[in-house]
């Protein structure tokens, strides 16, 4: 079955992993909502050329995933730009390296607002969006192998991506009956501006020396490279197409061999 003229919308698509997703995504024959935050939009823009020149449609569409009214927006003006709506990959998240004991309120709240809220508002919208339409679809969301063992220094970041598997389960359930499927991806140690962050974070508490916490991450990798948005690319591809139709419920590590479910 070809998905030749359906329609996605990816969350934190103007760079890093969600760029790699919308551009596989084009080049199985997707049409593309980029979505962002406004300071992202000139990248956003850049990848919508992409896009266009691999001759897909694609649109960027500001947005703060947080906020869920512009989840609920971004899924029409996907929808009304493109034609249709038939797969909604919640990408977006932030990490934050902080021992356990040094979290604040402040950026607990933010960080389950970007990294879960999100989520729950994504499902919500791109399910009422299915249902407007009349057709089952597809989600499909950012886990990590932080949602399979939590991290130290990590434990913000993990307890989001836990939450975020747990989501998965439930509304795969949920919404099974309405022709749904719902579906994670569980990346590793993927060379984005993401890892540097975490590099640098734990360079200042564990005094290592910058690059060398990341080298200790990818030597632990059984396939002997960082993992590039490419690798993720690939799997959120299956996910969001026609070969994934009898799965939902799913994290599908990512990680080149680092854990092992």
């Amino acid at each position: 079955m070809s998905v030749e003229g359906k329609v996605a919308l990816v969350t934190g698509a103007s760079q890093g992993i969600g760029r790699g997703i919308a551009l596989r995504l084009a080049q199985d024959g997707f049409d593309v909502a980029l979505a962002d935050l406004d300071f992202q939009e000139d990248k956003g823009l850049a990848v919508a050329q992409e896009i266009h020149d691999l001759g897909r449609k694609a649109i960027f569409v500001v947005a703060d995933v947080s906020s869920r009214a512009d989840v609920f927006a971004a899924v029409d003006q996907a929808a009304d730009s493109l034609g249709g709506f038939d797969v909604l990959v919640n990408n977006a998240g932030i990490a934050q390296v902080k021992p356990f004991l040094e979290i604040t309120e402040e950026e607990l709240d933010k960080i389950f607002k970007i990294n879960v809220n999100s989520v729950v508002w994504g499902v919500q919208a791109a399910a009422a969006k299915f249902a407007e339409l009349g057709h089952g679809g597809k989600i499909v969301s950012a886990a990590s192998i932080a949602a399979i063992k939590g991290f130290p220094i990590l434990g913000a970041y993990s307890a989001t991506k836990f939450a975020v598997r747990g989501l998965i389960q439930a509304a795969a359930q949920e919404l099974a009956p309405l022709g749904i499927t719902v579906n994670g991806y569980a990346p590793g140690i993927v060379g984005t501006g993401m890892w540097d962050l975490i590099d640098a974070e734990l360079s200042k508490i564990n005094g290592k020396p910058i690059g060398q916490n990341l080298k200790e991450n990818v030597d632990s990798i059984a396939l002997g490279r960082i993992e590039t948005p490419e690798d993720v690319a690939k799997v959120a591809s299956f996910l969001a197409g026609p070969d994934s139709d009898y799965v939902t419920g799913q994290v599908l590590l990512v990680d080149g061999g680092m854990l092992y479910n």
